[in-house]
């Protein structure tokens, strides 16, 4: 196995001056091979399969959701049909929601054949592959091939993994392997791909831009890696004024996303910034509270045993993530669910990995490391949403799969949250928004309604457009099966 993580790892060759002539020298298909028997090809494609099929399972149980598996499914459709990336979702293009570039390369899969299964098998890929920059890293650090694989067991074990990926699609796991290989790849000089990496990753998600200008930060202070750091702390620096100032308001024609989470601390970035210099007033009582604690002890609780203070100064980079987790006004922040807390794993995993090489750490067998890992996954991990969620509405598939096949048309459609997703390849879907239905209907030709099961935000929303649109002249009810309703336009 040494030989093969020499093979599969060259810079850990280089901390080995006995390594062979031969070893060092191998070929580029000996290391495929090496890298095919290696274990964690089978961790890895077990584990991206795994979360494939319970992604899956989920949106065939008709859970995925139009925020935010919809909205990405919608954009990436259109982009391939050679469309504007309008999403009707959000009323604006997509450069718009969070400047994700990176998004524009997966209309290639669906130039192939659209459907928003690609977009599940690559999160599901994404959020297992980062098992191997885990245990790159780990081996670069010092540690031995059983606390290195050990590290790789955390990684693919932390709850946030199995949770995320049950939350619809987000761009920003494709950011998740590509930070932890710009780590490694500072470390072992690898100028090229850590720039390529760095890039790739600002392309994810517009608040990423301070989580790399951090890493630059660190870097450069902490690791004295001056060429890393700078590159990092400029890049990072620049597309975040670039994409708040410029991108976002230009594409979306207002201040970024989720600003109104802040509204306590001002109505623009710039206003946010200058309330957290210039009035510590008005955040204290937010870090300083149960909320906050709560949230932190969950997300360092399945690496608890690891985290030693003489060795936090990878959290550095951590720290504008935690940040805005912290004081945004939304739970959903503070959570192991959402993606707001992923910029924060690849450095808390460092964290761990230098507490280790420096011979210390509450646990240091791997059977233990992995047994806590095993215990954080039960009591945090969502995997009980498939009892007590998804298969609580099955006595309505049937008919909302019939009602959804009904749909033949590209014509514009209205639903609720649950149903918009199985519908997004269109230029026009519209959730059931009572202050804009009557524009909405103008540019729709279909209303999909499930009055028993509904998304519990839509519940009265739904129940208020069905009122509406039963009486209303130019449609007609084709659909009518235990409380599931398909409206059509009349020709």
């Amino acid at each position: 196995m040494s030989d093969s993580l020499n093979a599969i790892d060259p810079s850990n060759s280089q901390s080995h001056p006995q390594a062979s002539p031969q070893k060092q020298g191998i070929s580029l298909s000996d290391r495929l091979k090496l890298l095919c028997s290696h274990f964690l090809t089978g961790w890895i494609g077990g584990t991206a399969l795994f979360l494939f099929m319970c992604s899956s399972v989920r949106h065939l149980l008709i859970h995925s959701t139009g925020f935010d598996l919809g909205i990405y499914d919608q954009v990436v459709y259109l982009m391939s049909q050679g469309l504007p990336p309008i999403s009707s979702y959000l009323g604006f293009h997509h450069m718009g929601n969070h400047a994700a570039w990176s998004v524009y390369f997966l209309a290639i899969l669906y130039k192939l054949y659209p459907s928003p299964y690609w977009l599940l098998a690559i999160q599901a890929i994404c959020l297992a592959s980062g098992a191997l920059p885990t245990w790159l890293l780990a081996s670069q650090a010092g540690l031995n091939r059983s606390l290195a694989s050990a590290m790789a067991a955390v990684y693919l074990l932390y709850p946030l993994i199995f949770n995320l990926n049950l939350f619809d699609f987000h761009p920003e796991v494709m950011a998740l392997p590509a930070i932890l290989t710009t780590i490694w790849a500072a470390r072992a000089d690898r100028k090229i791909l850590f720039c390529l990496t760095t890039v790739f990753a600002l392309g994810c998600r517009d608040a990423l831009s301070l989580t790399i200008a951090a890493m630059g930060w660190w870097l450069l202070v902490f690791e004295k890696r001056r060429f890393y750091g700078i590159f990092a702390l400029i890049a990072g620096a620049s597309w975040f004024l670039l994409v708040t100032e410029w991108i976002i308001p230009m594409f979306k024609g207002g201040e970024v996303g989720a600003i109104d989470r802040y509204a306590y601390l001002g109505d623009s970035v710039l206003e946010v910034v200058k309330n957290l210099l210039l009035n510590p007033n008005l955040w204290l009582t937010q870090v300083f509270s149960q909320a906050t604690f709560n949230y932190l002890l969950l997300v360092t609780a399945p690496v608890l045993w690891g985290l030693s203070l003489r060795h936090f100064t990878p959290l550095v980079a951590a720290m504008p993530a935690l940040t805005l987790n912290i004081l945004s006004t939304a739970y959903t922040q503070r959570d192991l669910h959402h993606q707001y807390a992923l910029p924060i794993l690849p450095f808390l995993l460092v964290s761990v990995m230098a507490t280790l090489a420096a011979g210390q750490g509450w646990l240091r067998q791997r059977r233990w490391i992995v047994l806590w890992s095993l215990v954080a996954l039960v009591i945090i991990g969502k995997y009980s949403y498939f009892w007590t969620h998804y298969f609580d509405d099955v006595d309505t598939w049937r008919e909302s799969r019939q009602a959804i096949a009904l749909i033949q048309t590209q014509g514009g459609v209205i639903t609720d949250n649950f149903h918009a997703a199985q519908v997004s390849h269109r230029p026009f879907v519209y959730l059931p928004y009572l202050s804009s239905f009557k524009k909405n209907l103008a540019n729709s030709d279909y209303v999909l309604l499930n009055l028993r099961h509904t998304f519990p935000e839509d519940r009265d929303r739904v129940k208020a457009i069905m009122k509406r649109i039963r009486n209303h002249p130019d449609f007609q009810l084709i659909y009518d099966h235990d409380e599931v309703y398909l409206f059509t336009r009349r020709e």
